[in-house]
């Protein structure tokens, strides 16, 4: 591993035992909301859907739950006769 990388390391696990260390000893209500705000706004971003992303996900679902799906090892095999006839 590269020295930068090491460094860049060990400062964020410095960084979370801090902030892990003020949580924990925090009383503050305002500070512990305001925490619990960047963390819920900061996972939405991360998870936010589109409506097509959110309705190809119920499909699939929809397809898993009745059964009309291929398994790996057919759809390889598929691919491979696919690939000799190219």
């Amino acid at each position: 591993m590269s020295y930068k990388k090491e460094l860049i390391m060990n400062m964020t696990e410095q960084i979370k035992k801090n902030l892990i260390s003020r949580i924990k000893d925090s009383k503050d209500l305002n500070f512990l909301n305001a925490l619990q705000i960047i963390f819920d706004s900061s996972e939405q971003a991360l998870f936010q859907l589109s409506s097509e992303q959110q309705a190809a996900i119920e499909k699939g679902r929809n397809e898993i739950k009745n059964e009309q799906f291929s398994k790996n090892e057919e759809v390889i095999s598929e691919m491979k006769q696919w690939l000799k006839k190219k």
